[in-house]
């Protein structure tokens, strides 16, 4: 079932033009120095037609909630996506979402000097300036009020979120927010997915923030279940107005 993302009313992003494409169950919201939207929608297509070809042939690649072995000979999206599972524990497909964010949008990086694209919470951004990104968290008091700041020297990177409370995603955990931070958008996705499944009240929000601490890839990461809120990490925490 799709869920309006009413949270892409409130973004502002200067020197940016913004712009979806969508296609199935992927709704991206891009933000570029130029309208790409045609050359998004092919390469959305192309992300899109290699995953479901190999899951087509790999049928445990589209189902599977724990690791699989690497296939060498998949396509690199494909490898990337068994490679952040392999670090974070959870099934492949954790990773589908910041993978077709980060391949998209690095291919969109020949294009335009700035990039950021949102793909049902998860953000694979390249940035010339300093910018602000803020966390949606349901019905959390802290959802909209708190951000990252995210320098330009720290991108290329994925920020992506998890939620048991929000959208359609599985989550085996209640947290309104897990969000990890990585220079791979496909790591940040799938980590995210892990941390999430093991919150599931906030005295288990330390726990979560040490199973962050472990996955090897990850720069920060941040829950917030309810009124309650921590976080670890490079990470640079910004109330906003």
């Amino acid at each position: 079932m799709y869920e309006p993302r009413n949270y892409r009313h409130h973004v502002q992003a200067r020197g940016l033009i913004s712009f979806q494409v969508g296609m199935q169950e992927s709704d991206l919201f891009i933000l570029a120095g130029t309208d790409l939207s045609r050359e998004a929608i092919v390469f959305l297509e192309e992300c899109r037609s290699v995953i479901s070809g190999y899951i087509r042939t790999n049928p445990e690649f589209g189902s599977s909630l724990s690791p699989l072995p690497l296939d060498q000979q998949a396509h690199a999206i494909v490898r990337e996506m068994y490679s952040a599972s392999l670090k974070a524990g959870v099934g492949p497909m954790a990773g589908v979402a910041g993978a077709i964010a980060e391949f998209i949008g690095r291919r969109l990086l020949a294009m335009t000097p700035e990039i950021i694209i949102e793909n049902g919470g998860d953000i694979f951004i390249k940035t010339a300036i300093s910018r602000r990104i803020g966390i949606y968290a349901g019905n959390s008091p802290l959802s909209g009020k708190i951000g990252l700041a995210i320098s330009p020297e720290a991108t290329p990177a994925g920020i992506c979120t998890s939620s048991g409370t929000v959208g359609p995603s599985l989550s085996f955990g209640k947290a309104d927010a897990a969000v990890v931070l990585s220079h791979s958008c496909t790591l940040a996705d799938a980590a995210a997915t892990a941390i999430g499944n093991t919150v599931t009240c906030p005295d288990a929000i330390a726990g979560g923030l040490d199973l962050a601490k472990n996955i090897e890839g990850i720069s920060g990461a941040v829950i917030i279940i309810g009124d309650s809120m921590g976080a670890w990490g490079d990470i640079e925490l910004v109330r906003l107005d």
